[in-house]
């Protein structure tokens, strides 16, 4: 017979483990980062190794297939963006002095609208610039941390895909003989859905980055491939990234480029781009059922970013979609799946309880009287 703790001390236990975890999780994220990044990599490579091996390929030879092909990939994406930053590097000179035009009349917009004169905007910026000091620095680490999630990668991605069956055999080992049945077939519908989300969110990239760059390229903004290319990855991240796409060509045309119709037409393409993503492209293409409402979607974000910094960010909304796949297939957790996904109910039960009770209090009111 089970022993029923009071609740108290069962909630205290459950949030002393949730400490130690984030705690655990933000110390070593040096670890966990590449971890992270290798699993998300291992079950998109997961039906390319199959198909490898369904052709007779061994099993070592098919992996380093996949990591090939992966990181050639991955590889050309980063040259072709590096090679686009340096191109923008060499017109910095050019764009420095028109911003710092730019800036002087904003500056002098401020004194004569607003009232705030140069000495006070002076000192706003040194603030500012004192807060920004930490971001670099972080920044920095981030790089570091880049070049080390470079070379861990691969090494640790061949070693899930090597290793997965032992892995699965221990999933089913930890539950009890009556429950393999379940164990299984929860592990085969996650590991097909996951799949197919992380597929779904690569092609959605795709479309998108191709709608950005079509668009940019037809307004005239210069750097319109990188531009498009890096709102597609910011897309990843939900509303935040969203911001920061539009504001980076916006800022672009605003140095580069007389007037403001091209601002508004980025603000209008961008608009459409969102639109078409958000009603067509994902929930037709990575799937409605694994799609995250607006709030869980920011405060996972802003949670990713605390925790594990810009990698967090990047990191947090695969792995909140691959937790309500998971809560959507256990019937104990359904509850907290319904919760995490964007889908409304009309009515809550709470609504429909009150509706019953007002409804024979007012029945015993009229019978009384």
């Amino acid at each position: 017979m089970l022993k029923k703790y009071p609740f108290y001390l069962k909630s205290t236990v459950i949030l002393f483990g949730m400490t130690l975890f984030v705690y655990a999780l933000a110390n070593l994220r040096d670890i966990f980062v590449p971890l992270a990044f290798a699993l998300l990599l291992a079950i998109l490579l997961n039906p390319l190794q199959n198909w490898f091996i369904s052709k007779k390929v061994p099993q070592v030879l098919s992996i380093v297939l996949c990591l090939l092909i992966a990181m050639t990939a991955i590889l050309s994406v980063v040259y072709f963006l590096a090679s686009q930053m340096i191109h923008l590097g060499d017109q910095l000179p050019v764009l420095k002095e028109k911003f710092l035009k730019l800036f002087a009349q904003f500056q002098q917009w401020v004194n004569d609208h607003i009232g705030l004169d140069y000495e006070k905007q002076d000192q706003l910026i040194a603030d500012a610039k004192k807060s920004v000091k930490p971001l670099i620095g972080e920044t920095i680490g981030s790089v570091a941390g880049t070049i080390a999630l470079t070379v861990l990668l691969p090494v640790y991605t061949a070693l899930f895909l090597y290793y997965k069956k032992l892995i699965l055999n221990f999933l089913f080992e930890v539950f009890a003989e009556k429950d393999s049945k379940d164990v299984g077939t929860i592990l085969q519908e996650t590991r097909s859905a996951v799949q197919h989300y992380m597929q779904g969110l690569l092609i959605e990239a795709l479309i998108v980055g191709t709608m950005n760059v079509l668009a940019l390229w037809l307004l005239g903004v210069q750097y319109a491939l990188l531009l498009g290319i890096m709102g597609a990855m910011l897309n990843v991240v939900p509303y935040l990234g969203g911001i920061i796409a539009i504001a980076l060509p916006v800022m672009v045309a605003t140095v580069t480029k007389e007037g403001y119709n091209t601002q508004l037409g980025i603000v209008a393409a961008y608009a459409v781009i969102q639109f078409i993503d958000n009603h067509f492209l994902m929930p037709v293409i990575v799937s409605s059922k694994v799609r995250i409402n607006a709030l869980i979607s920011i405060i996972v974000v802003l949670l990713g970013n605390a925790l594990w910094g810009i990698p967090g960010m990047f990191l947090s909304i695969p792995f909140i979609g691959v937790l309500k796949i998971i809560l959507d297939r256990v019937p104990n957790l359904k509850a907290w799946g319904r919760l995490l996904g964007d889908e409304v109910p009309l009515r809550h039960k709470g609504e429909v309880w009150f509706n019953r009770y007002r409804k024979k209090t007012t029945t015993k009111k009229v019978t009384a009287t």
